[in-house]
């Protein structure tokens, strides 16, 4: 993941230091339980944890040579700790130590996203208060449908991400498991209790049953989760970016003193950040399918997964850690114009009370039908006029014998939308 893009929070749990880090921690644990069961002589462990110093270059060295990075982790720990390294790894294979490192990262990532959540819930809750009694214009299909307040528009979001907070921790959940079941997953040459005790030690739970691989359906779960998050953000940011539209205008990024918009145009304030995280978005969400392709590996197991996870392991994460902090600035930051929110709920001069009068002519034993004509034949007028709609009907004999001229005003008013704001907020926000 270029540095552009990254938080050091999270660059550190990918990074090759910790990821080897995390490896000797698995091999530590599984001596530990081996020599708990007399399989290997005791006092490997300790030697190891004291002397055993992760050197990735040396790593990388090896690798060079040999072709394969455990072996190379396992060769250079075994120079620094001495004789008694060799006893290490006895009956595992590989993915034992690979898969359950790739989990305890995912693990550490998957926690600072939950973080990251919080932060967002906190921001969108004091935000949806702030504003809850705001009016502004609802739209369907981007054309003014019927009022609504910016507090409710917000808790919308909010209730979202309480949402993606749960699917995060389930996420989580699915791949806190541990695997140390030897070749093919059968425990030919490694006592079960090993597994049981490592997951103890390193606080996941066993695997029921593994090939040579933990199953790849845990992870293509959280790497989805990971792209419904984006979903959710990307929301968010494309609803700031209509919402500032010159022709709209009802909100902005904050735009700092020294900021420029535009190095042709001075006058230029963009919603860079948001049009930021839609791109970033993308990125997240196109690491979902190459997750769900490696579910499908070759009988007990190959390597077709392994190059998708060193890729989509650390740049998902990342992205969007990176992304949920962007957001939350955003939030925390963005600047709300109240009068520009009102002045564009009379931009359509009362066309967005039709409903409302529809309703009201129903009751005078109209038919819907001929309701829905008479109200969508004045708001054609009115809008190719450029006419208030109040002002054409209380004309319409039709109407008024129906509805009487107080009634008449009472719908042409935005209260009766709100009336049941704190109804919902009592639900977003119990």
């Amino acid at each position: 993941m270029i540095t552009r893009y990254s938080r050091k929070e999270l660059t550190k749990i990918w990074s090759e230091e910790n990821k080897y880090r995390i490896w000797l921690d698995v091999e530590i644990a599984a001596a530990q339980a081996m020599e708990k069961y007399k399989i290997i002589p005791k006092g490997v462990a300790s030697v190891v944890k004291k002397k055993g110093k992760i050197n990735v270059k040396r790593i990388h060295s090896i690798e060079s040579k040999v072709k394969h990075d455990v072996i190379a982790f396992l060769t250079s720990i075994t120079e620094k700790a001495g004789i008694k390294a060799r006893y290490l790894h006895q009956g595992m294979t590989s993915s034992d130590v690979l898969d359950t490192s790739f989990n305890i990262q995912l693990i550490q990532s998957g926690k600072i996203l939950i973080k990251d959540i919080d932060q967002i819930l906190k921001i969108l809750k004091k935000q949806s208060k702030k504003y809850k009694l705001t009016p502004c214009i609802g739209r369907s299909h981007g054309i003014h449908a019927e009022p609504l307040t910016f507090g409710l528009k917000l808790a919308s979001f909010y209730e979202e991400f309480k949402r993606n907070k749960k699917r995060l921790l389930n996420a989580i959940d699915e791949v806190s498991t541990c695997a140390i079941s030897g070749a093919v997953g059968t425990f030919a040459n490694i006592n079960p209790n090993v597994e049981k005790e490592v997951a103890k030690k390193l606080g996941l739970r066993i695997e029921p049953i593994s090939t040579q691989i933990i199953p790849r359906d845990r992870h293509a779960f959280y790497f989805s989760v990971l792209g419904i998050i984006a979903g959710s953000i990307e929301r968010v940011a494309t609803e700031i970016r209509h919402l500032q539209r010159t022709e709209v205008y009802e909100l902005q990024e904050f735009f700092s003193k020294k900021q420029k918009g535009s190095s042709a145009m001075p006058h230029k304030k963009n919603p860079i950040l948001s049009e930021n995280l839609t791109g970033l978005a993308r990125m997240v969400r196109s690491y979902v399918i190459p997750a769900l392709e490696n579910i499908a590996l070759w009988h007990e197991r190959d390597i077709s997964h392994s190059s998708v996870e060193r890729n989509i392991g650390p740049d998902a994460n990342i992205t969007l850690d990176f992304a949920l902090v962007r957001l939350s600035n955003i939030l925390k930051n963005m600047i709300i114009y109240p009068k520009k929110m009102a002045n564009n709920l009379n931009i359509t001069k009362g066309i967005i009370f039709s409903q409302e009068l529809m309703l009201e002519l129903t009751k005078s034993n109209l038919s819907r039908e001929k309701s829905y004509k008479i109200v969508q034949s004045h708001a054609k007028k009115c809008i190719s006029q450029n006419l208030n709609l109040f002002e054409v009907v209380k004309k319409d004999k039709v109407i008024t014998d129906r509805i009487p001229l107080n009634k008449l005003k009472k719908i042409f008013n935005y209260s009766s939308h709100f009336k049941n704001v704190n109804f919902i907020f009592n639900r977003v926000f119990k």
